[in-house]
């Protein structure tokens, strides 16, 4: 990743800028600046949400107020995601891999792909000038899609892990919830061996963080050292089209 680039991340709910959160952090680190909008994201839920991107370091984070089991690909649907590109006018756009929406059972993640890639396109075209005043079109940025079935990047995050981990730490809401999931889909027997003392732990906020920092550590080991690679911890990516290189790079 070079240095000081503008990225911004369109997710559609609140925990995936956290998921993001290294490559959001690690460009911060290297001088660039980092943006981030949420589509899904219930009031009682936002400010953690923002805390979490404020230790990220991400310079401002946006809650576009979709309903749940609503998202459609309305012109005024279109026009919330794209006044958000042409307003930070990004390098950078980081977002739901395709794929992956198409298989997970999240609800809306499907319609909101479409409605993710259809604003990227229009608004670099001269969609909706007299609605966004002031607005400019702005040229589609390179996309990197995030956890993605079958990733063409890695990203180093070894340096902002203890910032990443601090940012999953304010998702109480989050964690509340994944913890009441593990509790009833595993077995005690395989929760005590992912997380010793599991059992013993008080709540349910506990337990899903106990279980996610294995989930985070699994996952971001396994893109990383795990598979032959150079860093001890790194967050996949899938590049949308090809490497535009003057030259072959190590």
């Amino acid at each position: 990743m070079a240095k000081g680039q503008k990225i911004l991340f369109l997710g559609v709910y609140g925990m995936e800028v956290v998921e993001c959160g290294g490559a959001l952090a690690k460009n911060v680190l290297n001088g660039g600046e980092s943006f981030a909008s949420i589509m899904l994201c219930r009031e009682t839920s936002q400010p953690q949400v923002r805390n979490a991107a404020e230790v990220l370091g991400v310079k401002d984070i946006k809650f576009l107020n979709f309903q749940y089991g609503t998202v459609d690909l309305s012109v005024e649907s279109k026009k919330k995601i794209v006044k958000i590109i042409r307003e930070v006018k990004p390098d950078i756009i980081i977002t739901q891999d395709p794929e992956h929406s198409f298989h997970d059972l999240d609800p809306d993640r499907r319609p909101a792909m479409t409605l993710l890639l259809e604003a990227i396109a229009l608004s670099s075209r001269d969609f909706a000038l007299d609605e966004l005043p002031g607005l400019e079109p702005h040229p589609i940025p390179t996309i990197y899609y995030m956890t993605p079935h079958h990733p063409n990047t890695v990203v180093d995050i070894t340096e902002v892990w203890e910032k990443k981990e601090r940012a999953m730490d304010m998702l109480d809401s989050q964690l509340e919830f994944s913890g009441m999931h593990f509790d009833e889909m595993l077995d005690p027997k395989a929760a005590e061996i992912l997380y010793p003392g599991f059992s013993k732990l008080t709540n349910f906020q506990e337990k899903g963080r106990a279980i996610h920092q294995v989930l985070d550590k699994a996952v971001h080991v396994y893109h990383g050292l795990a598979t032959h690679g150079h860093f001890a911890l790194a967050e996949a990516y899938r590049r949308e089209g090809n490497f535009h290189l003057q030259e072959l790079i190590v």
